[in-house]
């Protein structure tokens, strides 16, 4: 018995030591890289909306990040285009994280698209940061909080502000032209019950597939609805096509057309002469503040265009991942996502930000005009900024939650 008890002892003597590398080794950077991936639409219907302007977020976040922190570990970008192709992405997801140790997936701009590479994220226990995507799936009934945030916008919020001023102004009749996937079915839904709640109400809709190449059957039957407006539950190069060709056909004439996910580069793309007037929410504006100049400006030197609030939110993202590690000492998914979770989110694109327990980052969101020509003052000065939404206001607030992690109160 003694000599069994004495080979007990030296054996563990032995493996304490190896025990506490392990552990030491659970505290740090593997591999001493923290390695960060953008996928997103490098050449299709959003690629202006994400697209190279994400990667050049992420880039300058990674910049800044480096300048402040000086950190002792490596930091590798690698991006990818994901087609708007949910298998493509999650494919490419996998190989990610199975074969060259990305640690973080961000952007995603597709909901079909980040709600595969959610589910991927989850089974391998990483971290995806969704500044592209907007279907309130991902906070829902898809929601994985424990790897997941929905960190820019979605549906609700972009419903929201147009569902209830438009409405508000008795415009008070609705028809959508939608696009046919998860993110338009989404969008649709959530400005039906914005228009309702406000005292609307939707006469009818029409699905598209995504990158429609004709929209003249789908505008004739928005016509023929008589609606007071026609809501484009669609993004990108989508609704830049429908709104030109809505004042080709002369359906602006009779018909307010409301973009609800449209952004600076639509505008842009489409000029002041057709869309003055137009309103819509709004993640980030360029001129808000001296902040939001200052970064923007330095964005527009390697874009030659000013950033939307989707790359403007990729490089918000990525800070906060980059300081989350910095301040865990480790990549650990689990001390990173409670890092983030507990630190407030302040830079050029969010002031007091928070990462909610059902993975929704909340933030101020704002309602916007678009200027007519004769009051901008200088190029890319589009916008009026009618109100500033809370972020408390602007998102699902958590007693509608449907996410299945997420106790109800």
């Amino acid at each position: 018995m003694m000599k069994r008890k004495l080979l007990t002892l030296a054996l563990s003597a032995l493996l304490m030591p190896a025990a506490g590398s392990a552990l030491a080794q659970a505290g740090k950077i593997s591999g001493d890289v923290v390695k960060i991936a953008v996928l997103t639409d490098m050449s299709g219907v959003y690629s202006a909306l994400g697209g190279k302007g994400s990667v050049i977020g992420a880039e300058m976040a990674i910049e800044d990040f480096k300048a402040q922190f000086k950190p002792k570990f490596k930091i590798e970008l690698v991006s990818a285009d994901h087609q708007n192709k949910a298998d493509v992405g999650s494919n490419k997801a996998r190989e990610w994280y199975d074969t060259q140790g990305v640690d973080m997936i961000t952007d995603v701009l597709n909901s079909g698209v980040a709600i595969a590479v959610a589910k991927v994220t989850t089974e391998k226990n990483k971290i995806m940061l969704n500044t592209g995507a907007a279907s309130t799936r991902l906070t829902n009934e898809d929601c994985a909080p424990n790897n997941v945030v929905h960190y820019v916008y979605d549906t609700y919020a972009l419903a929201n502000g147009p569902g209830k001023a438009v409405t508000k102004q008795g415009k008070d009749s609705w028809f959508f032209l939608t696009a046919d996937y998860a993110f338009g079915h989404s969008l649709e839904k959530d400005t039906t019950e914005a228009v309702k709640a406000n005292g609307g109400k939707v006469l009818g809709a029409v699905r598209h597939p995504l990158n429609a190449s004709d929209f003249s059957s789908f505008l004739l039957q928005a016509q023929a609805s008589k609606a007071k407006v026609v809501g484009l539950a669609n993004a990108g190069g989508d609704t830049i096509n429908s709104i030109k060709a809505a004042n080709e056909f002369g359906l602006t004439k009779n018909q307010t057309v409301v973009g609800l996910l449209t952004t600076i580069v639509d505008i842009h793309a489409l000029g002041l002469p057709t869309t003055q007037g137009m309103m819509f929410t709004e993640g980030f504006y360029w001129n808000l503040n001296k902040e939001t100049r200052e970064f923007s400006r330095r964005f527009f030197s390697r874009h030659k265009g000013m950033p939307n609030m989707l790359p403007a939110g990729t490089y918000s993202a990525v800070l906060h991942y980059l300081k989350a590690v910095q301040a865990a000492g480790t990549d650990d998914t689990a001390a990173v996502m409670k890092q983030m979770k507990a630190t407030p989110i302040n830079d050029a694109f969010a002031k007091g930000g928070k990462i909610r327990e059902d993975g929704r980052m909340v933030h101020d969101m704002y309602l916007v005009e678009v200027k007519k020509p004769a009051d901008s003052k200088e190029p890319w000065d589009y916008y009026n900024v009618k109100q500033v939404i809370p972020g408390d206001e602007a998102f699902q607030p958590m007693s509608l939650s449907r996410c299945p992690a997420v106790a109800k109160k």
